[in-house]
This record gives structure tokens, C-alpha cells and sequence, in this order.
């Protein structure tokens, strides 16, 4: 709204060919590491197996390998600053391959848990920097439309490991497996060596002491622009992942007595909402760029009410209201994204690496905290060490949710009476939103 756009381009109503063939090269990168920090998932009852393992501590491999992700996008998005997009993903591959090649060759636990660490740290590389490829290769207006379909076809990652991953496993066996996947790692790296570039104009950011580092954090994270962009990303991501990545499914097989083929189908129901979602949000968010929160506070109502309309459902909710729910938390995902384009409209360039670090970090600590929460309240309300869980334990579970909700919403809107007085300072002052609608639809403006 006020700071300088993080895009240096003037960029012609076409957009180049090597602005696209660059962010295909992104895009790779990124696929291929949502497909690494998927892959252990889809192969649990292997690793139990090899490592001799429980559930539990297969369990510990996905959260910390989220927690080391949540806590390297701040140190990472400084980095980016500093280094660019290609040192980044080319760093990240590596290490993602480093990674892989660890798990491919471990047979003990502690060995296993450290590879997944490096997938981790190799994946929180990823794709802030291809965000940043994004904003500084196409004009303003394309960027939410393409930040949005990055996030989207980047989960193809996710299919590849449900499927060509596990008939690999099957095939070559658990070593063979997870080597070929460090080598597909490489590949992407050796790609990214020789075709992705910063920007259209090469520009070597210069040294810079530790003493301006931390002036410009602290620039980045005094700007309200940031701080709206974190709780945007906060609200709006932590139900939707937590039901994807982990209870859902059970809340829906155990809790609802749903049958497996049918709770699966629900989660795909919510992985092909966020699809079709997604593009149109990046469009409403390029046409309107001042009324961002109204979609982040109508996505978060909807969420909050049928999730409500869920729990409080005399005993198990019927499916209809079930695939409601589901279609709702597959907005989540791409709403959380409008946090990115808080980042790069608010923040100068210089400072859009460490911005989108800042505001990533919120989806997945809410996240993480969600899902520790709720297996402590599972964990209360069952006796013993059942995994029968209730239908009443699972409502009671899931309704720690509203804490962060009621947080959450009340920062974005904080945020946003600074940012809007900020703009009403410079002569801005936003129509009412049902007059800027009325005026869009008869062809004109609310403002003069």
C-alpha cells in the first residue's frame, strides 16, 4: 500500500519468455521438496519397520521436521536478502539430497530423526525463495495469481510421493528408494546452477555487517505490513493443516465413524477446493489490493461457523455438513498465502526475503501448537493408553481452535487500523465495502 513494491521490474503487458522458463525452474525445485517432506509420510509402515519403531516416534520425525522448518524461515528469509533466490535453492537442494541420501542409508532412529532434519532445513529454503523468484521477474498485478498457483501445483509433490514413491517401495526397497530421491534432488540442483536467476538485471547485493542485518530485521518487523501478514497467515493456515497433516483423519474414521475410503475422500474434496480456490483468490486479491483482510475475516468466519456447526452437532454430524467442512478448510491453504502479498506490497525489496521468512512462521507454529494440543486433550479425556478415542474427546480437542482464532483475527484487524491510518495520513480513505462493491458492479469508482 505504501512501500515500495518488491517487484524492480516495469514490466510490458507481455511478460517474457525467460520470466516463465524461470519459474518453471522454481517451481521444480519446489515440487521436488514437497515431495521430500512428504515422502517419509507415505512410507510409516516401512520405516517402522526398518527402524523398529512405534508410531510415536514416527510421529516425532513429521512435527520436528515442522518445527525445524517453522524456525529457519526467519534466519533463512535474512539469508535470502543477502544471497538471492538461486544460492538459496541451490542450497536447498542440496541439502534436501544430503538428507535424503541419510535416510536412504540409516538404520537406527536417531539417525533417521537427523536426516529428517536436513530435509526440513533444505525445504524452509525453498519456498520463500521461489515467492521472491515470483515478485521480482513479474509485474504487481500477476503476482498474487502466480504466488497462488506456486503454492497450489507445488503440492503435486504430495502426489508423487502417494503414488510413484510408494510403488518405488515396493519395487527397489527402502535403500534404492530414498537414494534415487537424494538423486532427483541433485538434478534439481544441477538445474538450478545453470538456468534460474535472481532477477532480469543481475544485481550483487553488497556485504553488509551484522549491525545492519539487525537493523533491517528490525525495520522489517516494526513494519505493520509484516506483522498483518504473520497473524494473516497464522489465522487462516493452522485448521486446514492440522486436519490434512494429522487429525483429521482420525477425528473422521474414529470420531465420526465415517469409513476410510470416505474420510480419504473428504481430504481429497479438500486438496481440490484449495486447487480451484486458489487462482480465483489470487485474482480477487490483484483486482482489490486494499480490501485483502475482508477475504482473510470472510474465510475465517466461514471456518469458525462450520466447525461450530460440527462440534456442536448432537452426537455425529451427518456427511453433508462434514463436506461442507471439508470445502471450507480448503480455502484455508490459499488464504493463508494473502500473508505473502501483505510481505512484498508493505516491504521494500531489499527487505522481502526476511518479511516472507517473518510471516511464515506463523501458519506452522499455530500449526504445530494445534497439533500438540490436541493429542494432550485426546490424551486427557481417554483412559489408559487407548487410541479409541470418543467422539467427545475429539469436539473437546478440536475446540482449542478458538483460541487462536479470537487471537488471530483480533491482530489482523489491529494491524489493519495501522495500516489504514497510515494510507488516511496520505490521502486514502476507504469507501465503506458494500459502496466500492455497488461502484465495481455499475462500472465506476467509490473514489474520485
Amino acid at each position: 500500500m505504501t512501500a515500495a513494491p518488491a517487484t524492480p521490474v516495469t514490466a510490458p503487458s507481455a511478460v517474457p519468455t525467460r520470466a516463465w522458463a524461470v519459474w518453471v525452474v522454481g517451481l521444480v525445485a519446489y515440487v521436488v521438496a514437497v515431495f521430500s517432506r512428504a515422502s517419509l509420510g507415505v512410507a510409516g509402515v516401512e520405516a517402522q519397520e526398518r527402524f523398529d519403531a512405534g508410531a510415536s516416534a514416527i510421529s516425532l520425525f513429521v512435527v520436528l521436521q515442522l518445527a525445524v522448518y517453522a524456525s529457519l524461515q526467519v534466519p533463512v528469509g535474512v539469508a535470502l536478502d543477502r544471497l538471492g533466490s538461486r544460492r538459496m535453492v541451490l542450497l536447498g537442494a542440496l541439502t534436501i539430497a544430503a538428507g535424503q541420501l541419510v535416510l536412504g542409508l540409516a538404520d537406527d532412529v536417531a539417525t533417521a530423526v537427523f536426516a529428517r532434519v536436513l530435509v526440513g532445513a533444505g525445504d524452509a529454503m525453498t519456498f520463500i525463495s521461489v515467492l521472491r523468484i515470483v515478485s521480482m521477474w513479474f509485474p504487481g498485478r500477476r503476482v498474487p495469481v502466480l504466488t497462488q498457483l506456486t503454492g497450489i501445483l507445488g503440492q503435486l509433490g504430495q502426489v508423487v510421493a502417494a503414488y510413484p514413491l510408494v510403488r518405488a517401495l515396493d519395487v527397489w526397497e527402502w535403500q534404492a528408494t530414498f537414494v534415487g530421491a537424494a538423486a532427483v534432488s541433485v538434478l534439481v540442483a544441477v538445474l538450478v546452477a545453470v538456468a534460474l536467476q535472481d532477477a532480469p538485471t543481475a544485481t550483487d547485493a553488497p556485504p553488509v555487517g551484522l549491525s545492519q542485518v539487525r537493523h533491517d530485521l528490525a525495520a522489517t518487523w516494526r513494519e505493520p505490513g509484516t506483522r498483518i501478514g504473520l497473524w494473516t497467515h497464522t489465522v487462516t493456515q493452522f485448521s486446514g493443516t492440522v486436519f490434512m497433516l494429522l487429525w483429521g483423519y482420525p477425528f473422521l474414521v474414529v470420531g465420526q465413524g465415517l469409513a476410510p475410503g470416505t474420510a480419504a475422500a473428504l481430504l481429497t474434496v479438500m486438496v481440490v477446493v484449495g486447487m480451484a480456490f486458489g487462482p480465483l483468490l489470487g485474482h480477487v486479491v490483484a483486482v482489490w489490493p486494499l480490501r485483502r483482510s475482508s477475504v482473510v475475516f470472510a474465510v475465517v468466519a466461514a471456518t469458525v461457523l462450520s466447525w461450530s456447526a460440527v462440534l456442536a452437532w448432537p452426537g455425529r454430524a451427518p456427511l453433508a455438513l462434514l463436506v461442507l467442512l471439508a470445502v471450507v478448510l480448503g480455502t484455508n491453504g490459499p488464504t493463508s498465502m494473502i500473508g505473502f502479498d501483505y510481505a512484498r506490497t508493505e516491504n521494500p525489496a531489499a527487505r522481502l526475503g526476511s518479511a516472507s521468512g517473518v510471516v511464515n512462521v506463523g501458519g506452522f507454529v499455530a500449526s504445530l501448537v494445534l497439533m500438540l494440543a490436541v493429542g494432550v486433550v485426546l490424551d486427557v479425556l481417554t483412559p489408559g493408553r487407548s487410541t479409541d478415542y470418543s467422539l467427545g474427546a475429539f469436539k473437546a480437542a478440536f475446540a482449542v481452535q478458538y483460541v487462536v482464532w479470537v487471537l488471530g483475527a483480533w491482530q489482523v484487524l489491529r494491524y489493519r487500523r495501522r495500516i489504514r491510518a497510515r494510507l488516511a495520513t496520505e490521502g486514502v480513505v476507504l469507501a465503506p465495502l458494500h459502496q466500492a462493491v455497488a461502484a465495481r458492479l455499475r462500472g465506476t469508482s467509490a473514489y474520485r
